[in-house]
């Protein structure tokens, strides 16, 4: 073990999202430009992977010779640590950090290995795929269905002194592959088609620019936090706009939006909601304003908060921002004065912040909330209230009777404070009505059992009277004050289950995909308790349940006990108990969704059925295009053999007749040909192909397909795994798709070009790959390609569908039929097929 340095190394890091991206060719071009400068920098360790490029960046960079390790029946080289630490540079180039050393060395990882290089003082430049990062493990086997062997530690990473991400774009690294930049020939297929994959590569890139972009926060909050920085940094521009739910917010929006695109600056708006739990009148203006934010590009937000002033600059604050628009106020001076102004003190403590106040026209800005309307409150349950009335008399009087033995003791002051709490509890469980009753019979029971004469309703003393008196007061003060309680905390456990229901139906209908007619009617029985709900439309002279949940549901609108109207005359029926008003408010917002559902469902409906015809119309348009044209030909070509054959100088000689039956059935063939696949594609669109999905042998139908083409293509080369499992197709139905794809191939690809069959397994599929060296296909033509009558090699007189009957046969099957580019030119086509469930059979 190295002696610790008294100033450990600096690390650097070279981070990319792939192999192949150019970490190892910065890492040694840094190398070389601190050599340059005088700086004694020597190679630790690099692997070139025998890349010309990366290998030429060595140049005269002192390499220190690598340690063989005896392990089993060879030897492996890894980098020697001694021997770094002997020689004592100033900077050790260290490729591959996450690398896991070979048994018997030193170290069990090479970041061990760096570790030991810092201590010593030297600083180190290496290199790490984002995939190693032990934190993103598992997500980069979601992406790339690999898991990683060899990680790092996040905290080795995150304690380098400097981080720098190599990028680059999928499309760049796919062309270097391709190339022959990153791995031999022989591999780049099979990378290309899975690890390299643009949506996997895609998704590496994006996690190394989230990492980094964390990584730079990181940084900067740790910086300013060492020096005390509160205020915001102009790192980058940020737009707050402060809404009230007032008319001006519309304005204040826009204004912020052009503010923003001008600034390249995020959007973002607050709103101030305060603690004291009520209502706001403008929530509708403000719900419109979510939605225009929304348009604008920016988000919306929320907060609590009694002063308002410190409640924005906090939020503003704690998102950096950097501008902060507000409306002017319209309220008069003398309101202000006694008020306060939110505009005034925002401004005064503002800051750093650029705080602007915009004119608006139209209604005076409220601060204070209008005047709720009024509701009625919330009735106590029957059974509680009878429960009350029944404590209030007999109680009362009951309890009375049992302290009487008791007055030498409690004297009349300790006899009135039990009486107080039993009317206290007669008021939390009957409200106020049964309470005030307790008042008066628990003042008389005091009378009668506690105020002298005993056992008599007359008041001797003056100062027993005001007790009594007083006692009266402060039980119905104290019943009042309980009974508000009582029906505010039933109001609300109401307004809790109202805003779960809401909650629950706006989730399914605007966060979530929207909700159908069935779901809403199961959710709106379960809101309301009912027996049962449901959904009649008109049908002839009676009524026919649409969607219906619970019990039996009524067959007339008449046998309801609520119905409401819906759009296209159906009525939402319910039967259960009878809904009260507030029930009845609640019920609207379920109605509105259903007519918005119906509403959906019949532009669905539309958008289906005309979507239908449009591709009915185009395929029947191309049709007729293509027939008049490739139906032709072959019957051109029959009827010219036969009238050759007809005329007097007709070759009758066994060579002749022989050249004019090879013409005649070479075109019959070709009219077969053509009308069977336009049976097919008939079939298609319809829906009607029969599917016999069974246990498959690939090779077979592989070989089958072949035997099918023409002898006078190009040559197939079919390479196939050593064990290949069955997958679960039609067999005649994956012959022909493989055989129309083969037959493409045939007809782009060069004379003396064979087309290459390749069939493997990936994950729980099996792939068929058709390589052909022709013109290729286009990204932006990919889809296009499969789409009937477009043609890429069918052959003379193709109509264009033998790639088209190809993809529907294999989606027919639970299968995938795509296009990639071939490396080197050509396209390559690639059948994704479900794996027969029992399992590999090895190959015959």
């Amino acid at each position: 073990m190295a002696t610790p340095a008294a100033d450990p190394g600096k690390l650097r890091i070279h981070l990319g999202a792939a192999a192949g991206v150019g970490k190892t060719y910065k890492m040694l071009e840094e190398g070389y430009r601190r050599r340059s400068r005088g700086t004694d920098v020597v190679i630790g360790l690099v692997e070139t992977h025998g890349r010309p490029d990366t290998a030429a960046q060595i140049r005269d960079l002192p390499i220190i010779p690598r340690r063989a390790i005896s392990y089993r029946e060879g030897a492996l080289e890894e980098m020697d640590v001694d021997a770094i630490l002997d020689r004592h540079p100033a900077v050790a180039l260290v490729d591959e950090l996450a690398h896991t050393n070979a048994p018997g060395s030193r170290n069990a990882k090479r970041w061990q290995d760096v570790q030991e290089l810092l201590q010593a003082g030297i600083d180190v430049i290496t290199t790490v795929n984002i995939q190693h990062l032990a934190s993103l493990n598992d997500v980069v086997e979601q992406i790339t269905g690999v898991r990683q062997q060899e990680t790092i530690p996040d905290a080795v990473v995150r304690a380098a002194e400097q981080v720098e991400l190599v990028d680059m774009t999928p499309e760049a690294l796919r062309r270097r592959m391709a190339h022959g930049n990153i791995y031999p020939p022989a591999a780049i297929d099979t990378a290309l088609a899975h690890y390299f994959r643009p949506a996997n590569l895609g998704a590496l890139r994006e996690l190394a620019l989230l990492w980094m972009a964390d990584r730079v926060d990181q940084d900067l909050a740790e910086y300013r936090a060492r020096h005390g920085i509160r205020q915001p940094w102009e790192t980058k521009e940020r737009v707050v706009v402060a809404l009230s739910g007032g008319p001006e917010g519309d304005a204040l929006i826009r204004r912020g939006a052009r503010m923003a695109v001008r600034m390249h600056a995020d959007l973002l708006a607050v709103h101030v909601r305060t603690p004291d739990g009520t209502v706001q009148p403008m929530a509708k203006a403000l719900d419109g304003q979510r939605g225009l934010l929304a348009e604008m590009g920016g988000s919306y937000s929320e907060v609590t908060g009694a002063d308002v002033p410190s409640a924005l600059l906090s939020f503003a604050i704690a998102e950096d921002a950097t501008q902060l628009l507000l409306a002017s106020s319209r309220h008069s001076s003398l309101y202000h004065l006694t008020h306060g102004s939110v505009t005034v003190e925002v401004i005064r403590r503002a800051g750093p912040i650029d705080v602007h106040v915009i004119s608006t026209v139209g209604e005076p800005e409220r601060t204070l909330p209008a005047s709720l309307p009024i509701r009625r409150p919330v009735p106590i349950p029957l059974r509680r209230r009878q429960l009350g009335w029944l404590m209030g008399t007999i109680g009362v009087v009951l309890l009375a009777w049992v302290l009487s033995p008791l007055r030498t003791g409690l004297g009349l002051p300790g006899a009135l404070l039990w009486l107080l709490l039993a009317v206290v509890a007669v008021a939390f469980t009957g409200g106020l009505r049964p309470a005030a009753a307790a008042s008066v019979v628990a003042a008389l029971a005091a009378d009668f059992f506690f105020v002298p004469p005993i056992d008599s309703l007359d008041v001797a003393s003056p100062v027993n009277i005001v007790a009594l008196a007083v006692f009266f007061a402060v039980a119905g003060v104290i019943s009042h004050l309980i009974d508000r309680l009582t029906r505010r905390g039933l109001q609300v456990a109401r307004a809790r289950g109202e805003a779960e229901a809401l909650a629950r139906l706006a989730g399914g209908s605007v966060v979530a995909e929207p909700q159908t007619l069935p779901g809403l009617v199961a959710e709106l029985r379960r809101t309301f308790d009912l027996d049962s709900a449901a959904i009649l439309a008109p049908q002839g002279g009676g009524w026919l349940p649409v969607a219906q949940a619970g019990g039996p549901a009524p067959k007339r609108p008449e046998d309801a006990q609520f119905a409401a109207e819906l759009d296209q005359g159906a009525v939402l029926a319910l039967s259960g108990h009878l809904l009260s008003g507030q029930d009845i408010w609640l019920l609207g917002p379920f109605v509105t969704q259903m007519r918005i559902a119906q509403e959906r469902a019949r532009l669905r409906n539309e958008a289906s059925a005309a979507a239908e015809l449009a591709e009915a119309d185009a395929v029947r348009t191309a049709l007729l295009d293509a027939v008049s044209h490739d139906l032709r030909a072959p019957l051109t070509s029959i009827k010219a053999a036969v009238t050759s054959l007809l005329s007097r100088d007709a070759d009758w000689t066994p060579a002749g007749a022989a050249r004019f039956h090879k013409i005649i059935e070479f075109e019959a063939d070709r009219l077969t040909t053509l009308v069977a696949n336009l049976l097919d594609m008939s079939r298609l669109r319809a829906g009607e192909m029969p599917v016999v999905a069974r246990e498959t042998d690939l090779e077979q139908v592989l070989y089958s397909a072949v035997n099918s083409l023409s002898s006078a293509g190009s040559a197939v080369a079919i390479d196939l795994d050593a064990q290949l499992p069955p997958v679960r197709a039609d067999q005649g139905l994956l012959e022909r798709a493989i055989a129309n794809v083969m037959a493409n191939a045939q007809a782009v690809s060069p004379p003396g070009l064979a087309v290459r069959v390749q069939a493997g397994v990936v994950g729980d599929r099996v792939e068929v790959r058709v390589i052909d060296q022709g013109p290729g296909v286009p990204d932006q033509q990919r889809e296009q390609v499969f789409q009937p009558f477009q043609r890429r090699g069918d052959g003379p007189g193709g109509l264009g569908l033998g790639l088209a009957i190809a993809r529907g046969f294999t989606e027919a099957m639970n299968g995938e039929l795509t296009v990639e580019d071939t490396p080197g030119g050509g396209a390559t086509f690639v059948f994704s097929l479900p794996r027969f469930a029992a399992g590999r059979r090895p190959r015959g």
